[in-house]
């Protein structure tokens, strides 16, 4: 047995080693690179905490893998996120690693820029602030609002300190009564469009009451 092995040594090592490369050329035909431009996310973001600013909204990937995979692949098909379960209230830098990026199967990552991206955090707080109703238009002639009656007439916000402790009040989306002779209820919407807060709050109820002008 042993003489078996001994025979022809460097021949065998020869074919083993020749094996080897043609392997690895075998494999890496029809390999392709290319760089993908990806959205990057965030998630495990803190209660308490909320996101103000990222230095960085896109991260180029360069990934490689089977020509065939990579010409059908689509930016939607990675996921790049960043864990920001650590968080606390200021600018912190966060470094991108593979670890971060979820792939399709047989497609790896050889290169990403930027590696890393500064996130700005800041505190939130809850504060009850009154709603006011956004009215527009004229009810028709010889017609006049009496009074508007709100249900809830306050709500709770939470945003950003900096935000939400410059507001006293919350205006409703705007509600037309162009042409209204008669009281009539309606449900409206926060105008929340803009600002960095949030509410529990989705609909306010709003009753308009229409009187006619007495002669």
């Amino acid at each position: 047995m042993k003489k078996f092995f001994s025979q022809n040594l460097g021949l065998k090592i020869s074919a083993i080693l020749l094996s080897i490369i043609l392997w690895f050329f075998a494999t890496s035909r029809g390999q392709s690179e290319i760089t993908i431009d990806v959205p990057i996310g965030f998630m495990n973001i803190p209660a308490g905490i909320e996101m103000v600013s990222q230095s960085v909204k896109i991260a180029s990937l360069t990934i490689k893998g089977q020509e065939r995979l990579i010409k059908r692949i689509k930016p939607s098909d990675i996921i790049v996120y960043v864990d920001l379960s650590k968080a606390k209230k200021g600018e912190t830098v966060y470094y991108i690693n593979r670890d971060d990026i979820k792939l399709p199967s047989a497609i790896t990552v050889t290169n990403i820029s930027p590696s890393s991206l500064k996130v700005t955090t800041e505190e939130t707080i809850l504060k009850t602030v009154k709603v006011r109703p956004f009215i527009i238009g004229d009810p028709a002639k010889d017609f006049y609002v009496k009074s508007i009656e709100l249900y809830p007439q306050a709500v709770i916000i939470e945003g950003i300190k900096s935000e939400v402790r410059k507001l006293n009040n919350i205006k409703t989306e705007p509600l037309d009564i162009t042409g209204m002779n008669e009281t009539f209820n309606q449900e409206v919407k926060l105008a929340l469009n803009g600002k960095n807060i949030k509410t529990k709050t989705k609909d306010i109820k709003i009753k308009v009451v229409i009187k006619a002008r007495t002669k």
